[in-house]
């Protein structure tokens, strides 16, 4: 747990809830971790003309409500099914919460990167075809950043801070960050964090235009690797202040951020911005690199990024921590990574696993830090952390404890 010299305060976990290809809720999302073979599979939502492999929900998602109609996307309802589901008691314990501490008590922020595009790009080829925009599209609450946000917040009866981010692939990561800061500036006693990405043919065609999307399941930190797999999800966590009631519950103890903007989409060859994060978010919560039982990798298997986040592993963790990349079973969610991964190793800890890295067979001769291949059961696990790193040098390092 934290040293004396700690700089936030841990806040407390109270309940949390993931939607992705894996299926609903974490039940789900553990057994494809223990199963340990890909969910991804070719694009059935629409078309693109190049191959592909992502990690594509299935699951029936909920409909929006006649009163927030104007909101409805494939974002809002891939969020609204996430909060829906009763495994994950979010939505119950945001209803206590409510009682608890008043609904202007209680904040919002999701982080995303495509928000409402998907339905925005089906408006603009109307516009080409009938000469204008659809009747029923609306975009400040479909497209824009905050539009999952804002409808959340009406859709729980909420009065309190709420925003989105948008970071690119540290999002959600970055709203984690964002609540427990409005926590311990006691601007909010509780706070919905998270990340909601979707498919939409921008992501898709953007990253194939970069020669990044990989035309078979991603590899993440095999020495073959050749891109990435896009994938869509939600990851909600509710955080609340700690105390007696909620006590034995997981915390996330800090979050390390940093931006190196070295280049536009490409990490400092070093790793200096993700060396930051991490040494921030050790730095945080008052804890030694040897404090950390299981890391998280971005691991978004790009022969560029995987090299790097390796050499930037090592050089603060040297070997002596296990780590394990993902993104081969569910894809890269994008701007809900960094929550998905969070609830990961929130997953980890409390089933005391670390999970595989699907896809690995053989890292680089270059590759230093100790990559788990297959899931090891019976581990000793205390403390997790999560990286997440995004274009821009956006880079973020979620510390979970028991």
């Amino acid at each position: 747990m934290p040293k004396k010299s700690a700089l936030t305060t841990p806040v407390a976990i109270t309940a949390m809830s993931s939607l992705s290809v894996c299926g609903l809720g974490n039940q789900a999302l553990y057994q494809s971790l223990i199963k340990h073979e890909t969910e991804l599979a070719p694009l059935e939502l629409f078309n693109v003309p190049f191959k592909n492999y992502v990690g594509e929900i299935k699951t029936p998602l909920i409909s929006i409500k006649q009163a927030l109609n104007d909101y409805a996307s494939r974002n809002s309802q891939v969020a609204l099914t996430a909060l829906n589901c009763p495994e994950g008691k979010v939505r119950e314990q945001l209803e206590a919460a409510k009682i608890k501490y008043g609904t202007q008590r209680i904040g919002i922020i999701i982080g995303t990167s495509t928000s409402g595009l998907y339905e925005t790009e089906s408006a603009y080829a109307s516009l080409l075809q009938h000469d204008k925009m659809p009747q029923d599209f609306d975009f400040v609450k479909q497209h824009a950043y905050q539009a999952t946000a804002r409808f959340l917040q009406l859709e729980l009866g909420l009065q309190g801070i709420c925003f989105a981010i948008s970071t690119a692939c540290s999002s959600g990561a970055k709203a984690i960050a964002a609540g427990q800061k409005l926590i311990n500036n006691d601007l909010c006693d509780a706070v919905l964090v998270g990340g909601v990405d979707t498919l939409c043919r921008l992501t898709l065609r953007g990253f194939n235009s970069l020669e990044l999307v990989s035309d078979k399941p991603c590899r993440p930190m095999d020495k073959d690797r050749n891109g990435i797999s896009i994938g869509e999800a939600a990851g909600l966590l509710l955080l609340e202040k700690c105390h007696a009631n909620n006590e034995s519950n997981l915390k996330i103890l800090a979050v390390g951020e940093s931006s190196d903007a070295y280049h536009m989409s490409t990490p400092h060859p070093k790793g200096e911005g993700a060396q930051l994060a991490m040494q921030n978010a050790l730095h945080a919560a008052g804890l030694k690199s040897s404090d950390i039982d299981y890391l998280n990798l971005h691991a978004t298997a790009t022969k560029i990024n995987d090299q790097v986040e390796s050499t930037a592993v090592e050089t603060v963790f040297s070997d002596s921590v296990a780590c394990s990349g993902t993104k081969g079973i569910t894809g890269h969610t994008l701007g809900a990574a960094g929550a998905l991964e969070t609830i990961i190793a929130s997953l980890s800890l409390q089933q005391q696993f670390i999970s595989g890295t699907v896809g690995l067979q053989e890292t680089n001769s270059d590759c230093h830090c100790q990559v788990i291949k297959t899931p090891q059961f019976n581990q000793p696990l205390t403390i997790a952390m999560s990286n997440s790193f995004g274009f821009g040098g956006n880079n973020a390092s979620v510390i979970i404890g028991l």
